[in-house]
């Protein structure tokens, strides 16, 4: 990374300290998203079938953990840079590459591939889809995704306790992009959704 991306990252964690010190309590604020999403679960737009919708138990998460929140530089890519992604049903996904997020967890350097799809042409929000070491016993076996809203700065706050499972867990009619090989990471990510404990 370069000076003036470490410069923009200390100016990011500055700013993120600041509104913590204003903002509700954090716990609560995902505590009340995670209850947000366990009534739309049992909405009738849920992905849900909806035999079972009235019966469907809440979502299962790993303990918050604020060590997984954390900030992101994006480096855009370059053109269009488009590649088609694998999905649940064995089909492909046109999805362009937005560019790279640069971020650090324990110590340790990583990046994650930021995309959109290919015919989106707001660019709002980022879709950020990721593999880690807890696939399959823990989290879903192909991944989980991370959503961002597009900033003016390309600097973001990475909030794995936001993580969540694509709907084709729950409801395989859904055709799911599964997570390329560039977003795996090697640290497993025990924050955000996880598969429900036998």
């Amino acid at each position: 990374m370069t000076a003036a991306g470490c410069l923009a990252l200390v100016a990011l964690c500055a700013g993120l300290a600041a509104c913590r010190a204003t903002e509700r309590p954090y716990q609560e604020q995902i505590a009340e998203r995670r209850a947000e999403i366990d009534a739309f679960m049992r909405s009738a737009e849920s992905p849900v079938p909806a035999d079972r919708r009235g019966s469907f138990p809440p979502l299962a998460y790993y303990p918050i953990d604020e060590r997984f929140r954390v900030p992101a530089a994006l480096k855009v890519a370059r053109g269009d840079d488009t590649m088609e992604m694998s999905t649940s049903t064995g089909t492909r996904r046109a999805m362009r590459r937005i560019g790279t997020l640069a971020f650090s967890l324990e110590g340790q350097p990583m990046t994650l591939t930021a995309f959109a799809e290919a015919t989106d042409t707001t660019l709002a929000r980022l879709f950020v889809p990721f593999g880690d070491p807890t696939n399959r016993d823990e989290t879903y076996r192909a991944g989980r995704y991370l959503d961002l809203d597009r900033t003016a700065t390309g600097l973001y706050e990475l909030d794995f306790n936001r993580a969540y499972h694509p709907y084709c867990v729950f409801n395989t009619s859904y055709e799911c992009p599964i997570p390329p090989r560039e977003n795996h990471l090697r640290m497993p990510i025990r924050a955000g959704e996880r598969l429900a404990l036998p």
